[in-house]
Order: C-alpha cells, then sequence, then structure tokens
C-alpha cells in the first residue's frame, strides 16, 4: 500500500495573496494535489508546483463545483494514494470555512491532516477598510456571525438577542442577501436604527469597496452602490474611526487598473511598485527574453573578456543570460578580471551586483545615449569595448563608442520575442477595462500591439506611460497617444509619474 498523504487545510485570507501565512504558503509549494475555493486569492495558486493538480471546489449562488461531501471525499481518496493535499480556503478554515468538518472526516478515515490558520475576512475585511473592530474606550468585545444563520431556529442557529446586546462590534459575513434583515432583526432586538454601520465588498482586494452608512440605512444604500456577495458588514462605534484610520483604499492609485507589460521575469518591481500604491495590476508579458539559438559568437565573447578594456551591458537580460551562459561554460565572474563594467540604468547594476560584480560607470539619465554621454563628460575614451545586447538591440550604444574611438564587438546575449500565450490575456483585460497601459521598451509597444491584432484602439481609451522617449516615440509611430514619460527613466521614474499623473488630475 501507498504511504498515507497529509492534508494541510491551509487559510489562504480574505482576499490580498500576501496575507497568506509563511506555513500555509510553504505547505501550498509542497503539494501533490490543490483544493482551491472560490474565495481563495488566485494568485496563489501561482505558487503550487508546476506538476502539481489544481482541482476548483468553488461554491456561488446557483454554481456549485463540488459539493461539501465531495470534496471529503476527494481530500480522503488522494490522501490515501498517498498524495499530499493543500486544502486552500479563503479566509480562516475554522472561521465559517468548514474546515471544522472536514477535519472530521479525515480523523475518522485514519488521514493526517494539520490546520494552518488564516487571517478572516471577519478582522481582515476591517483593517482594510480603517475600522478596528476593538478599540479602547469604544469596544472591548467582538461578535462574528454568519448572515446564513439568519432565523434558524435549531439550536444552531444563532441568537440574535444576545448578539445585539453585546454592546461591542458586531460583524456579519456571509449576510449579503440578507442584510436589510438582519439590520432590522438588530435594531428590533435593542440597537439603535442611528448606530453606525459598514459593509465592505471584496475586502483586502484592489477591488474593495466601502460603504457607510446606520443600521437604517446600510441595506439601500450598499444597494444602491451595487454590491454584492462577499460582504463582512460591521456594527458598532468602531465605524466612526474610518475616516481617521483609512489607510487602504485612499491611496494614489487605489482603483485603478495598470496593465504591465514588461517580461514576466521583470515585472515583479514594476508590480510590486505599482500595488504599493493601491493599483491593481494585470501582468501582460508582450515579450519574453530567450537564450539565443547558436551561442558560438557569445562563447568566444565570454572566452576573450579579457582582450576588451570596457564591457557594456544594455539590459538586466543582458547580464542573466551571459552569466548563464557563463555557468555552462564553467566560468563565472572572474572571467571579469581586468575589464571595466559599464551598465545602462538601475535594474542593470542590480543584476550585476547579484553576481558580484560593482559597475564602474553608470549614466545619470537611464538610457543608452545617457551611457554614451557619462563616458564623454567623464573623459573616457575607451580603446576597445564589448557590448551585450538583445537580439533586436539598438544601435546606439555600440556607434556611440565607436565615435568616441573603441574599437567595438556587438554580441546577442539573448533573443527577445513575442510573448504569443498572452493574447488571451490582453484581450480579456481591455474588456474588463484598463486604466493605465505601462511600456518599458520599444518592444513592449510592437508586441502588444500585435497581440491586440494591430488595432491600438484599446490602448488609447488608456493612459499610456512610456519609460523613456524612444519608447514613447516607437508608440507614436503606431498612432498610439502617450501620456506619461518620466523624467527618470527608471521603474521608480515611471511609478513616480504615473502617481504624479493621478494627483494632478
Amino acid at each position: 500500500m501507498a504511504e498515507i498523504g497529509t492534508v494541510y487545510l491551509v487559510g489562504a485570507g480574505p482576499g490580498d495573496p500576501g496575507l497568506i501565512t509563511v506555513k500555509g504558503l510553504d505547505a501550498l509549494r509542497r503539494s501533490d494535489v490543490v483544493v482551491y475555493d472560490r474565495l481563495a486569492p488566485a494568485a496563489l495558486l501561482d505558487n503550487a508546483r508546476d506538476d502539481a493538480e489544481l482541482i476548483s471546489a468553488a461554491k456561488a449562488s446557483g454554481t456549485v463545483a463540488l459539493t461539501q461531501t465531495e470534496i471529503n471525499e476527494l481530500l480522503v481518496e488522494r490522501a490515501l494514494l498517498g498524495q499530499n493535499v493543500c486544502r486552500l480556503k479563503g479566509g480562516d478554515p475554522f472561521v465559517f470555512g468548514r474546515g471544522g468538518e472536514e477535519a472530521v472526516v479525515l480523523a475518522d478515515a485514519g488521514v493526517p491532516f494539520v490546520v494552518v490558520p488564516g487571517i478572516t475576512s471577519a478582522i481582515g475585511a476591517a483593517s482594510y477598510a480603517g475600522i478596528p473592530v476593538t478599540h479602547r474606550g469604544v469596544a472591548s468585545s467582538v461578535t462574528v456571525v454568519t448572515g446564513s444563520e439568519f432565523e434558524k431556529s435549531s439550536k444552531s442557529g444563532a441568537n440574535w438577542y444576545a448578539i445585539a446586546n453585546t454592546n461591542g462590534t458586531i460583524v456579519i459575513l456571509m449576510g449579503a442577501s440578507r442584510m436589510g434583515e438582519i439590520a432590522s432583526e438588530l435594531v428590533t432586538r435593542g440597537r439603535s436604527p442611528n448606530e453606525p454601520a459598514a459593509a465592505v465588498h471584496r475586502g483586502t482586494s484592489p477591488t474593495q469597496q466601502t460603504v457607510v452608512g446606520t443600521l437604517s440605512d446600510i441595506d439601500s444604500k450598499v444597494k444602491l452602490a451595487g454590491l454584492g456577495a462577499p460582504i463582512a458588514m460591521i456594527v458598532g462605534d468602531v465605524v466612526n474611526l474610518r475616516d481617521t484610520v483609512r489607510w487602504f483604499d485612499n491611496r494614489p492609485l487605489f482603483g485603478k487598473r495598470v496593465l504591465v507589460t514588461r517580461a514576466r521575469s521583470q515585472a515583479s518591481r514594476l508590480t510590486s511598485a505599482l500595488m504599493e500604491l493601491g493599483a491593481d495590476v494585470v501582468e501582460c508579458p508582450a515579450i519574453k527574453s530567450v537564450a539565443v539559438k547558436h551561442t558560438g559568437a557569445l562563447d568566444v565573447s565570454l572566452r576573450e573578456l579579457g582582450s576588451h578594456e570596457w564591457v557594456a551591458f544594455a539590459s538586466p537580460n543582458g547580464v542573466n543570460q551571459v552569466f548563464k551562459r557563463l555557468n555552462a561554460l564553467g566560468m563565472d565572474a572572474r572571467a571579469f578580471h581586468g575589464c571595466s563594467i559599464a551598465a545602462v540604468g538601475p535594474a542593470t547594476v542590480n543584476a550585476l551586483e547579484q553576481q558580484g560584480i560593482v559597475a564602474d560607470l553608470t549614466p545619470d539619465t537611464y538610457t543608452a545615449e545617457g551611457l554614451v554621454d557619462k563616458f564623454r563628460s567623464a573623459g573616457l575614451t575607451p580603446k576597445s569595448a564589448l557590448v551585450f545586447k538583445s537580439d533586436i538591440g539598438r544601435e546606439t550604444l555600440p556607434t556611440g563608442l565607436r565615435q568616441l574611438g573603441a574599437e567595438v564587438a556587438e554580441v546577442a546575449a539573448y533573443r527577445t520575442v513575442l510573448a504569443e500565450d498572452s493574447a488571451y490575456v490582453a484581450i480579456r483585460a481591455f474588456e474588463e477595462g484598463i486604466d493605465v497601459v505601462t511600456f518599458t521598451s520599444s518592444s513592449t509597444v510592437k508586441n502588444l500591439r500585435r497581440l491586440l491584432g494591430g488595432n491600438v484602439t484599446a490602448i488609447n481609451k488608456c493612459v499610456v506611460a512610456c519609460m523613456g522617449p524612444v519608447t514613447a516615440s516607437t508608440a507614436q509611430s503606431f498612432g498610439v497617444r502617450v501620456n506619461i514619460i518620466p523624467e527618470e527613466q527608471s521603474i521608480l521614474g515611471l511609478v513616480s509619474a504615473i502617481e504624479n499623473h493621478f494627483r494632478d488630475s
């Protein structure tokens, strides 16, 4: 018989994928099978193993992928086959997540399991709305109840009289469709109709919406805003603290949907910086960098590095691909001994530093033109230079170095190709609505246009931000209207320019 696997009942948190615990993420990454709920953050599935089986157990009104009985049977069946299973649940497994039921079934079947608590939306959604559920002098207790228990006559049903008379904060989950009835019941049982109340839709996510009112009008306000499930309803004087404590949905890019077209391997810094400002980021890599088909010329250049006075890198991709090839040849950073290193921008500098190399020369303006100007202003006249670039890289840097008197060798360290598998992502993103499109290179412009079938109409309905004037010129040549070109041509410069655009608008 196969060794019995372990089932991990993991709380994924209420929406923000960053709220999963370290232990929960570790279980997700190691599991053979992932059984996930509708409210578990979809982005977390990217952390599953490439060979892991992903099974949806989504439940929504009128739609059920798997019944609870089927889920229970699935967990037991896969564990008995010797597979480790991550049961990824929104919020916390034991707070209205039916994790207790699953644990009982597993225990009865003799299947080992581990419970990994998560942040319940009862706390997370309130926190992200700027509402502390307890606060000294305002509320010293919090009661969490499910709206699905409303008016149940069984012993398991909620005691609404007791709930209304706690004098503390009340949080109602899964009560979106009965919010008016629940509010009326609380008033009937003793709460004031003027008691502050808030409804937080999709709490902790970039699409979070919060409506504030009182028990007498919160239902009508929610309906007017067109909000549906999931909603966390918060009742109590702590709601009044929102204006002061609000921190999440008042950030400068909150509610803005931004398309990042950078290659996936390079997108993380841009994505993270935009998300820190509240943006809802859609990654749609229009390009991807791949190794050159024939490495002969690259290999020769790497073996003869010492014959060049300067080695110049035009991008982080060049650095990464050069070191991959160095490793394949049994070489390392010592091959650059005796060479001076020039790098076009901070991302390239960082990539070099990760390999143990400190750049000797970087420009004030992060372009190839800027690097040539830096050589000139520093009074440097290189005798020889090796430039690592893309197979479609511009000639600006090699030409500029030749004009300074250098004998220049150009070598393609990588190829830039169309990310064809992003076509569906691009089309769907614009259909669902995009506010800002970012372009970090001319290649991203050309390839997004290709992914959209050559039509830039959808792009021109958005604010378009280009990393620098060269990228902007390419965009404009294709009929794209450019709104933002940062003074500092870097990721942080681009993000800052986008932030300023919306602050000033």
